[in-house]
């Protein structure tokens, strides 16, 4: 589930991979296994494409539908 939801959000913001590949400092072809499923994504790199996304980690994961973040955690 994750390979689709990381897939379709690149897609629906006209994205390519190497853009988020840079953003996330590792390959294209690295990102690339993360979109088809060869590979699994980091806890660090979930989070970062989270907060690019502006979402959750739970909603890249398919913990839930609702793509809206969760209000941030108070310090």
């Amino acid at each position: 589930m994750i390979f689709e939801r990381i897939r379709n959000l690149r897609e629906d913001n006209d994205i390519r991979q190497k853009q988020i590949a840079e953003y996330l400092h590792i390959s294209q072809n690295t990102y690339s296994q993360y979109e088809t499923g060869a590979i699994s994504l980091s806890a660090e790199n979930a989070v970062k494409l989270a907060r690019f996304y502006h979402t959750s980690t739970d909603y890249l994961l398919g913990l839930t539908d609702e793509k809206v973040p969760y209000p941030p955690k108070n310090k």
